[in-house]
């Protein structure tokens, strides 16, 4: 409630407005309380000095919570690792910002089921980015000037119950071993081209090749040098190629034969389609078509954040990936400033 009032008389009431102090001589101009500020005693004799012998405040009944306390009780209990918050409580909103470099992770159906809950809102970037430190994550405010706490103690038990909605996770640096098949590369017939795509992408996201092998077209050639590769010490393998549906493309096979547990051959990307993902124990291998050498951006660049934030790869990963998975080949490619992708 709005109230106009003596300022001896409003200790323990909210400024429903900023108050600006001058100075003579251009010495200052600014905020010298701000609004949502509670008023204490020690104020009192600078708000006679400029002039304020009567405020707006606002009386704060015990069962409701100013606009500034509601944003940051919720920014709070959204923010899980990796995230921190602004300095200040601007009107309402409270900034979520990532305290180091990785990959954001949003629960997006909590999320969804937070806002449907009165006078509160969040908004955040798409789940799954690849964020630098400092990078703006998300909002959230309240949407009234004063808030019913019952509302706010919902939505922190809410969040309590489901766990935290906005987190961002380190990025492992793995040691990447390559194979890259085909039998018009392995013998010397053509110049490969994925090599220095491969070695760029892996070099951008901060992790290193050990060993890059050239395969032919043989299952046994190519289990073997996935096998070889881990013997090294490997902790992601990355092949290229041999991975349609001609009879000479076994890739696929010779990674199975290598003893790997194939979680998904097959994507609902674009380009990405013929993408394998598998396991040869704890080693995660990426299978990346042909279309990894002329395509910019394809699946491979939607998953290896997150193979190396640890997130275990399926079927069912994949198939959300559908929704906004077409990319539109632009002239310019933009990404990840566009919305391949992020559907999911």
């Amino acid at each position: 409630m709005l109230e106009k009032i003596n300022v001896e008389d409003a200790v323990g009431t909210v400024l429903a407005h900023d108050i600006t102090e001058v100075r003579a001589n251009h010495e200052f101009k600014g905020r010298a309380f701000k609004k949502g500020h509670v008023i204490s005693e020690e104020d009192i004799s600078k708000l006679l000095s400029l002039g304020k012998e009567r405020l707006y405040v606002l009386k704060i009944s015990d069962d409701e919570v100013h606009e500034n306390e509601a944003a940051e009780r919720l920014a709070q209990a959204i923010a899980g690792r990796g995230v921190r918050l602004s300095d200040e409580v601007r009107e309402g909103k409270v900034s979520l910002y990532a305290a180091h470099d990785g990959l954001l992770k949003v629960d997006v159906a909590g999320l969804e089921r937070l806002n449907r809950h009165d006078d509160l809102m969040c908004a955040t970037r798409h789940t799954n980015s690849l964020v630098k430190k400092d990078d703006l994550l998300a909002g959230t405010r309240a949407i009234p000037l004063l808030i019913k706490r019952s509302i706010v103690e919902e939505a922190e038990v809410f969040v309590r119950r489901t766990g935290k909605i906005v987190e961002v996770l380190p990025l492992r640096s793995a040691k990447v071993g390559v194979v890259i098949t085909g039998n018009e590369v392995y013998k010397g017939r053509i110049k490969d081209a994925f090599e220095p795509v491969v070695r760029q992408k892996i070099a951008d996201i901060g992790s290193e090749i050990i060993t890059i092998t050239f395969a032919p077209d043989d299952e046994s050639f190519i289990a073997d040098a996935v096998k070889e590769l881990v013997a090294r010490g490997a902790d992601l393998i990355v092949t290229t190629g041999g991975m349609s549906v001609d009879p000479d493309d076994v890739t696929p096979t010779g990674i199975k034969k290598a003893g790997a547990t194939i979680t998904a051959y097959g994507s609902s990307v674009l380009p990405g389609a013929m993408f394998l993902m598998g396991y040869l124990g704890d080693v995660p291998i990426m299978g990346v078509p042909a279309c990894g050498m002329y395509h910019r951006t394809t699946i491979f660049d939607l998953l290896l954040p997150r193979v190396l934030a640890g997130e275990k790869i399926g079927r069912p990963e994949i198939a959300k990936l559908g929704h906004g998975g077409l990319c539109l080949d632009c002239p310019t490619c933009e990404y990840p400033h566009c919305g391949f992708g992020k559907g999911a």
